[in-house]
């Protein structure tokens, strides 16, 4: 019985080229999630203002908006492996600039502004082409658990990091956080390296640019399962994945905690969502499970709406592990949702749809949600991203109520 648990769950690591590229990835992603809770963190306590906070969020995705679809285009044309290695050397360079700024002392909010930006335009590239390299890696009957473990990365990243940047703002200072952060990319590099050549995946005929851009999202727009997954997309995580914004004015006016209230927070999101991600891995021979894709959106919006009511960190940290697991099932699932059978040819250009839909739309959401806890506190950022999620959702259900019926009964 254990063995065919960790078989299940962790079948696609006999890949060695999946290996090397998860194991490269897990101390990679530990330091991005040092680097984004200490600016955000670098951030607030620079201009005291939510507002300021979500402007940086948003700086750090607005190149998504502009960009991805883009990207998508040379993801389906180019080695996934070499896009990959000059992303990453790209992120490891502004790393050493934001290291060498905060550690000189002269790192000045528009400096930041600057960096957020130049980490989403690479965000832009990489992303994308990280989630349709997994298929070239681990072939097509282990692809759910793939998508699973790759997910798991990103959320034992949200445990580890925020941790271990609350131990060392407190107890070292911040600037050495962003020094591990470019220290980190360099095991990316390196996992990069040791993956085989494999034959890359391109469109056997080359159009131009917003030809192949139209060809990707029409085969979303005309898929009725892809096409209801993107509008949930679009909302829930506009709306519903504003955490890095919400979380550190939450634990500090409300909840009244510092620096590593406000990480044990993040961590707890992560702890769920770890979770959500093995449980995932060990339930991908079922395939898609589009009734407990509905189930968790609900969930996230009823714990949001209801955290107005929370005023203890013991419960807000219980529901942060609640509202993590909720998000990466929703992740997960829209990701195979996205993945499951479509067009090699084509796979790039969906998932930068994909990647659009997950972070494009960060900068609508944090902006909204930075000003409404300006305006009134952040006691009222989850209850008011919950809210606005529901009421848009529900027409969205309703008219699209014959497929949804199916989702419930399959």
């Amino acid at each position: 019985m254990h063995l065919n648990f960790f078989s299940s769950t962790f079948s696609s690591l006999r890949s060695r080229n999946f290996r090397n590229f998860w194991l490269g990835q897990c101390l990679s992603v530990i330091g991005t999630w040092i680097q984004r809770t200490s600016q955000t963190w670098l951030v607030y306590q620079m201009t005291k203002s939510a507002l300021l906070v979500g402007v940086v969020t948003a700086c750090q995705f607005i190149p998504i908006l502009g960009l991805t679809l883009i990207a998508g285009t040379l993801i389906d044309r180019y080695p996934k492996r070499t896009i990959l290695l000059i992303t990453q050397f790209g992120f490891l360079l502004l790393g050493l600039a934001m290291t060498i700024l905060v550690f000189s002392g002269v790192i000045q909010y528009w400096q930041v502004l600057v960096i957020a930006l130049g980490y989403g335009t690479l965000q832009s590239i990489d992303t994308p082409t990280r989630q349709s390299f997994v298929v070239e890696l681990v072939g097509q009957k282990d692809l759910m658990n793939g998508i699973s473990l790759n997910s798991s990365i990103f959320n034992l990243a949200k445990i580890v990091g925020p941790a271990i940047a609350g131990i060392l703002i407190v107890k070292v200072g911040i600037g050495w956080c962003f020094l591990i952060d470019t220290g980190s990319y360099i095991a990316v590099i390196l996992g990069l390296y040791h993956v085989q050549t494999i034959q890359k995946t391109t469109t056997s005929v080359r159009h131009a640019v917003l030809q192949d851009i139209h060809e990707g999202l029409a085969y979303v727009w005309h898929n009725d399962n892809i096409r209801i997954s993107a509008e949930m997309m679009l909302i829930v995580c506009t709306l519903n994945f504003n955490n890095n914004v919400i979380i550190p004015i939450y634990a500090q006016t409300v909840l009244h905690q510092g620096a590593q209230g406000y990480a044990s927070l993040l961590s707890a999101t992560g702890i769920g969502s770890l979770i959500a991600a093995f449980l995932m891995s060990y339930l991908a021979r079922y395939g898609l499970r589009r009734s407990l894709y509905l189930l968790v959106t609900a969930g996230t919006i009823v714990v949001q709406m209801a955290m107005v009511f929370v005023h203890s960190y013991g419960l807000a940290w219980g529901l942060m592990v609640v509202i993590g697991f909720c998000n990466m099932i929703f992740l997960n699932q829209s990701n195979a949702s996205f993945q499951f059978s479509v067009p090699d040819a084509l796979r790039g250009r969906i998932m930068s749809v994909y990647v659009l839909l997950n972070q494009g739309s960060t900068p609508i959401g944090s902006l909204y949600v930075g000003g409404i806890m300006d305006l009134t506190s952040g006691l009222f950022g989850f209850p008011a991203c919950g809210l606005l999620a529901l009421i848009l959702l529900v027409p969205l259900l309703v008219s699209n109520r014959f497929v949804v019926k199916k989702w419930l009964t399959h």
